[in-house]
């Protein structure tokens, strides 16, 4: 079966967007990279022990090995939960690690995607991994399977800034009180509840899935009425969704 170029995602609150697949190729590259710094680590581990050598060959030999095997082991599991997903073969080519359903990576799904790698990665060249990728249709290898897990292409995007997000009291849409009046009217209390389900939810999507959902619940919610522009001006998309949901409800 041909992998699909696109994983389509439906949010608990009825929202369905697609975000892009990173191809076998582009995670051969990416898995390439992280190698090669895997093996640089490795090289500075054993030049760190040969120290040893002269005390204890077979202890020597031993450190090398346990932290070699460490390296190899938590190198993901480390950087992909520090970085959201990515480690540095997967930053150079833009690609990120989230959960199937667009919510935010658990420890566990970590741990069990890169525990399952030594599977993935027989007999060589990470063969077994390279099949289930290239015959499932979200490209995932065994451990992605498993863990519930897909790998995505992430074009470089600007985040907005949104640490102040719940500290602004103002309001723009209420000094457009006939826009408000419009918007109560034509805004049904379920679709309403979409807009307030994903604000209370916010924290539980993947930063990069996050983004996109707020930004088609904004236009969707711009589409029920004309909004002059400033009311959008400055505005992030899920400042707007939080603006029309406030007024909506009080």
């Amino acid at each position: 079966m041909k992998p699909e170029n696109t994983v389509r995602i439906k949010t608990p609150e009825g929202i369905t967007f697609a975000m892009p697949l990173a191809g076998p190729l582009l995670r051969f590259f990416a898995w390439a990279v992280d190698n090669l710094a895997i093996l640089v680590a490795g090289s500075f581990l054993s030049s760190f022990f040969s120290i040893f050598k002269t005390l204890s060959p077979d202890l020597a030999s031993a450190l090398l090995l346990f932290f070699s095997f460490l390296v190899y082991t938590c190198y993901s599991m480390i950087l992909e939960w520090y970085w959201q997903g990515q480690t540095v073969g997967k930053r150079l080519f833009n690609l990120r690690v989230v959960d199937s359903k667009g919510l935010r990576l658990h420890p566990s799904q970590i741990i069990v995607r890169n525990l399952l790698r030594a599977v993935d990665g027989l007999p060589a060249l990470f063969l077994v991994g390279g099949i289930f990728s290239f015959f499932s249709p979200l490209c995932q290898r065994l451990g992605d399977m498993v863990a519930n897990t897909v790998v995505i292409h992430t074009p470089k995007r600007q985040t907005p800034d949104l640490t102040k997000l719940y500290g602004q009291k103002f309001n723009s849409l209420r000094e457009h009180p006939n826009l408000v009046a419009r918007l109560r009217q034509r805004i049904s209390p379920q679709e309403a509840e979409l807009g307030l389900q994903a604000i209370l939810r916010r924290d539980e999507f993947d930063d990069n899935l996050r983004l996109p959902l707020f930004e088609q619940l904004a236009e969707f919610y711009q589409n029920k009425a004309a909004f002059p522009d400033e009311a959008k001006i400055g505005t992030t998309s899920e400042q707007l969704v939080k603006n029309v949901v406030e007024v909506i409800y009080n």
